[in-house]
């Protein structure tokens, strides 16, 4: 379906008074401003500052400069001049293709606003329902770009491990620690991800510590922001007064590593084995099945008495501790990368408050992106609500990244 203004370009003879002063209108703007700042409700709220803009139209000469050889004679080039040139112009091309939709977007929002402030009702009603659509429109290119202009970290594909810790406030927030697991595990369900409980500390309805293995398609990168300190606002049922008790649980997300990141020395591990303890059953406190593994040079330390068997605990146990020490040296790698392009980052600490769930106010707050919703059982359902919040994380993280390009 032909947009509005594709339909009346046409029209710009002598009949056609409107379209005349428009496109008059439109073209005397754009001799002084850029056509997308021109009258448009972008001025000031583009998530492409204007020296994205000035890059992006270097690297759109370029590609017609690319294009233009590539469809000349080529018969002298090397196969290598021949592969390089090829890759130049796929790569260029993967931006200049939305950037060129971009742009012409943003002079169809120019010539609409023109339309807007129109005598003619019908013109009128058609341009503005025209231009919500355009606004979109624009608004997908901007994140096409984006999403091309910033690489993504390789660990983002991994797969993840969930370590969810019960923090201060007692017996309160070992309810809330089981009530955030439920909600991963019902959030991940939800995505077709696989949720493998490793080691589990529970009682009833309680849990003091919960480390999961997740499964699936992109499973760290969507995760990664879930990492830091959970707040918890409630009365406890225990509380006969109705006062509001403050709990917290800590959430740690790692990618899995995979064997050959990292390789762990034989020589480097301290393996001792112990009897396990828990609730009871035929099997605790008679064989010694539990298994802890520290990593002598960094210094931590994994237990793990999920399994009756010491062989399966073993290899869960070094399953985590493979996780611990790739995190840390990706978080190493990424702290040296961030820092040659001289840019100050948070320390991503996981005692740092990320998020508040006040039930009283029926609120979750995050305090990264000061963004609030009003939806706890929603939130704690693994629904919508939790997947906003993860995209407006990830909104924010690009955006910074963004404004942090050179």
């Amino acid at each position: 379906m032909k947009s509005l203004v594709s339909l009346l370009r046409p029209l710009q003879g002598p009949s056609c008074t409107l379209c005349r002063c428009r496109l008059a209108s439109t073209a005397a703007a754009r001799k002084s401003k850029p056509a997308h700042l021109v009258g448009s409700e972008l001025a000031g709220k583009s998530n492409l500052t204007p020296r994205i803009h000035e890059k992006l139209k270097i690297l759109q000469t370029k590609y017609a400069d690319l294009n233009q050889r590539m469809s000349g004679d080529v018969s002298g080039l090397g196969r290598e001049e021949m592969a390089r040139l090829s890759k130049e112009l796929s790569d260029a091309g993967m931006l200049v293709d939305p950037y060129t939709r971009l742009l012409q977007h943003y002079d169809e929002l120019v010539e609409l606003q023109q339309m807007i402030v129109s005598k003619d009702k019908s013109l009128h009603e058609m341009a503005q329902e025209e231009k919500k659509e355009t606004l979109e429109a624009i608004a997908e290119c901007e994140r096409e770009i984006i999403s091309k202009l910033l690489p993504r970290d390789t660990a983002e594909k991994a797969n993840a491990i969930l370590e969810l810790r019960a923090g201060t406030g007692g017996d309160e927030a070992s309810l809330f620690c089981g009530e955030l697991t439920s909600m991963y595990q019902r959030f991940c369900q939800a995505r077709g991800w696989k949720f493998n409980k490793m080691s589990f500390s529970e009682d009833g309805d309680r849990v003091r510590e919960a480390v999961i293995e997740v499964s699936g398609h992109n499973v760290f990168g969507v995760l990664m922001f879930e990492s830091g300190t959970h707040r918890v606002q409630r009365v406890p049922a225990t509380e006969g007064q109705g006062r509001i008790h403050t709990s917290t649980v800590t959430v740690a997300v790692l990618p899995e590593a995979v064997d050959v990141h990292i390789e762990i020395k034989e020589s480097d591990l301290r393996i001792e084995c112990c009897r396990a303890s828990g609730a009871g059953g035929q099997h605790v406190n008679t064989t010694d099945s539990a298994v802890r593994v520290t990593h002598i040079p960094t210094g931590i330390s994994v237990e793990n008495q999920q399994e009756r068997s010491q062989i399966q605990n073993r290899e869960k146990a070094m399953k985590i501790l493979r996780a611990r020490l790739y995190d840390m040296e990706r978080q190493r790698l990424e702290r040296e990368r961030r820092a040659s392009r001289n840019k100050l980052i948070g320390t991503g600490d996981r005692s740092e408050k990320i998020r508040t769930y006040n039930f009283a106010q029926n609120r979750v707050t995050d305090h990264r992106i000061n963004f609030s919703l009003y939806d706890i059982e929603g939130m704690l359902n693994g629904s919508e609500p939790l997947q906003n919040i993860i995209d407006q994380l990830r909104i924010q993280h690009d955006l910074d990244e963004l404004a942090n390009l050179d």
